[in-house]
Formats: structure tokens, C-alpha cells, sequence
């Protein structure tokens, strides 16, 4: 089985026009706090890129170097 961490990563290696944490937990039926949470440890291993748009952040994957 997958971890969250795993489910949001692939979430958002397919979805290349960015999504928000409301986005993110409808589309995989989990609480927006959990994603919070994903992200911001994605976030501190450099592979998300996070975008402004009014209230909400875009959030979109960058992956890291090592990735082929």
C-alpha cells in the first residue's frame, strides 16, 4: 500500500497546471490538514514549486535531480 506522501507526489506528477491542498484532498478523499502536511515536508526536500494566486497557492511538482 502507498503512503499519503506517494499519493499526493503521483497526484501531482499528472496534474502539470498545479493544484491546491482543497483540490488535492477532494480528488483524493483525504483531510486538507493531512495534505498541509505532505506538502510541507515536500516542500523541504526542494521537489514542489509553489505558486501565489490570490488566497490559494498552486502547487506543482518539480521532482529533484536524481529523478530520471
Amino acid at each position: 500500500m502507498k503512503t499519503k506522501k506517494e499519493i499526493v507526489t503521483d497526484l501531482l506528477k499528472k496534474n502539470a497546471m498545479g493544484l491546491t491542498i482543497v483540490e488535492i484532498s477532494r480528488l483524493l478523499k483525504i483531510s486538507r490538514n493531512t495534505v498541509a502536511v505532505v506538502l510541507a515536508e515536500l516542500k523541504g526536500e526542494n521537489v514542489l514549486y509553489i505558486r501565489p494566486v490570490g488566497k490559494a497557492k498552486l502547487h506543482y511538482w518539480r521532482g529533484n535531480k536524481n529523478e530520471n
